[in-house]
């Protein structure tokens, strides 16, 4: 019979090692995910010009977003920032977040084997629903279920 790990590390490990071996997940999936979905993202007409206004230097922004979904996805701390933050005053509407998962979904299913792909696009989805409640709020907006964020217009 199994001890119980009794330690948060030792349980972060444990839940790490039951993500990998369900879904094959690894440190270099993540990095092929991340840099494959940005690289949609930036020849995106829709999100190429959002993202294009705000990072000019992308290597420290992939290493972030690497972080990120390690943390997402294997549960192991890398990232240290504040997602919500950081996206309160980017012109988002639900356009922007259909089109972002719709690249999400397209890249990690194209890369990815269908438990991870699986994983990580529920994962996103869960992210984007978050962040889009976050943002409505944000803008004196209270979604109810099912509303979505009101697309943005051209003189936000």
């Amino acid at each position: 019979m199994d001890i119980p790990a009794t330690s948060a590390v030792e349980r972060r490990a444990e839940a790490t090692a039951r993500v990998v071996a369900e879904t094959g997940i690894d440190e270099a999936m993540i990095e092929r995910l991340v840099h494959g979905f940005y690289g949609r993202v930036r020849a995106d007409p829709l999100l190429g010009p959002v993202f294009a206004a705000r990072i000019s230097d992308w290597e420290p922004h992939l290493a972030r977003m690497c972080a990120f979904w390690s943390s997402v996805a294997l549960m192991t701390g890398r990232y240290h920032g504040q997602p919500m933050t950081k996206h309160l005053p980017l012109p988002l509407g639900s356009g922007q977040f259909d089109r972002w998962l719709d690249l999400f979904e397209a890249e990690a299913s194209a890369l990815c084997p269908p438990a991870a792909a699986a994983l990580f696009i529920d994962r996103a989805r869960r992210i984007a629903a978050s962040l889009e409640l976050g943002i409505a709020g944000a803008r004196g907006i209270l979604l109810k279920r099912g509303e979505r964020l009101p697309p943005i217009t051209a003189e936000r």
